[in-house]
């Protein structure tokens, strides 16, 4: 009796493990075609792009037509590289960065501590509105504000500006999210001890967010760094390294750009390319690894 029993049982299993394994395929193919074009596009940025990678190519400006079509028909490594690109796009983020960074998180703070209030309702439609933008539109609300009127050309500043307008949404929403995240009883034991409030937001809720907060600003960076079409209104570029934030000065994008528009510079293309693909994964890698820390 308890054989035909658990005989029944079986056969009763066998279409609904048949239907498990049926849907786990499904699930696998489709995981895999989703992510094989990524795949391919990291396999054909690392097969093109690696050769040109060299001491050259990180450490030197970029070359001019005549010296790559020179080393081209030779069939020679291009000479220089893209440190004029590497150096502006520094000095471009770093100083979107400082811009965006306090203000980012005065203003998640703020969200977060007046969550029903007018003006911070505003804030946040502002911010969501914000990473809806498409790029080109604040590359040219940079240029009508800071080119035409601070810097009376185009220049670094302008383009830090333009970046940092990028990277606001992303700052102001993580910080307000993660101060939610926070319990209301370290806030309320804090300030029971007579705290200040500036304190208790210094000493207290920023530490103790320090990794979401850290993340969402990672994420903000590189979200910002791969940019071309506001840079192109608002830094222009330049082959020299420079580090004056108020002259023109080139991006690893721009530079992609220019390449792509001289059939001498194919190869710089990819390399650019790929070094730039491993800038924003590094970014994100540490900002995954700082979420996991806060986890």
């Amino acid at each position: 009796m308890e054989r035909n029993h658990q005989l029944l049982q079986a056969d009763h299993s066998k279409p609904r493990l048949l239907k498990e394994k049926f849907f786990m395929g499904v699930v696998v193919f489709f995981s895999v075609l989703t992510i094989s074009p990524i795949i391919l596009i990291i396999y054909k940025l690392i097969e093109k792009g690696i050769k040109q990678i060299n001491f050259d190519f990180l450490f030197h400006s970029t070359p001019d037509s005549f010296e790559a079509m020179t080393a081209v028909a030779a069939g020679e490594h291009i000479p220089g590289g893209i440190a004029n690109g590497i150096t502006g796009t520094l000095l471009m983020v770093l100083m979107a960065a400082i811009i965006a960074i306090p203000i980012g998180l005065i203003a998640g703070i703020y969200l977060y501590d007046n969550p029903r209030k007018k003006l911070a309702n505003l804030v946040r439609d502002v911010a969501d509105i914000l990473q809806g933008v498409p790029s080109i539109v604040l590359g040219l609300i940079s240029y009508l504000w800071i080119v035409r009127y601070v810097t009376h050309g185009f220049s670094a500043l302008a383009g830090s500006v333009s970046l940092s307008i990028m990277m606001l949404p992303m700052i102001v929403r993580s910080t307000e999210e993660t101060l939610k995240m926070i319990p209301g009883t370290i806030k309320e034991a804090a300030l029971a001890l007579g705290v200040p409030y500036h304190k208790v937001i210094l000493r207290v809720l920023i530490p103790t967010a320090f990794s979401g907060l850290m993340t969402g600003i990672l994420l903000g960076i590189s979200r910002v760094i791969g940019e071309t079409a506001p840079l192109m209104l608002t830094a222009l570029g330049s082959n020299a390294i420079n580090w004056d934030a108020s002259k023109p000065t080139s991006a690893i994008p721009l530079l992609i750009w220019e390449f792509y528009n001289n059939p001498n510079m194919v190869d710089m293309i990819w390399s650019s390319s790929l070094l730039l693909m491993g800038i924003v994964l590094l970014f994100n890698l540490v900002s995954k690894q700082v979420a996991a820390k806060r986890k």
